[in-house]
């Protein structure tokens, strides 16, 4: 199971490259089927490349450390 703490700690490595655009992501929650729901705000939030920088961007990263993360969808 993935807990809050570790994903807001990867997340974490993940907010300097969104805030130097402008943005930034929020966590919203953890599925039991292991589906992360974020929230892309500031400037990701509007962006139209923002469902690119979700899939290939944070959910890839995000599946190397968390093998058992199966998406990140957007809240």
């Amino acid at each position: 199971m993935i807990h809050m703490e570790d994903m807001e700690k990867a997340l974490d490595m993940i907010r300097p490259k969104l805030r130097a655009d402008g943005g930034d992501i929020e966590l919203i929650s953890i599925e039991d089927d292991g589906r992360v729901k974020v929230k892309l705000t500031g400037a990701c939030g509007s962006c139209p490349m923002s469902i690119m920088t979700l899939k290939m961007g944070i959910e890839a990263y995000l599946k190397e450390i968390f093998p058992e993360l199966t998406e990140v969808v957007p809240a």
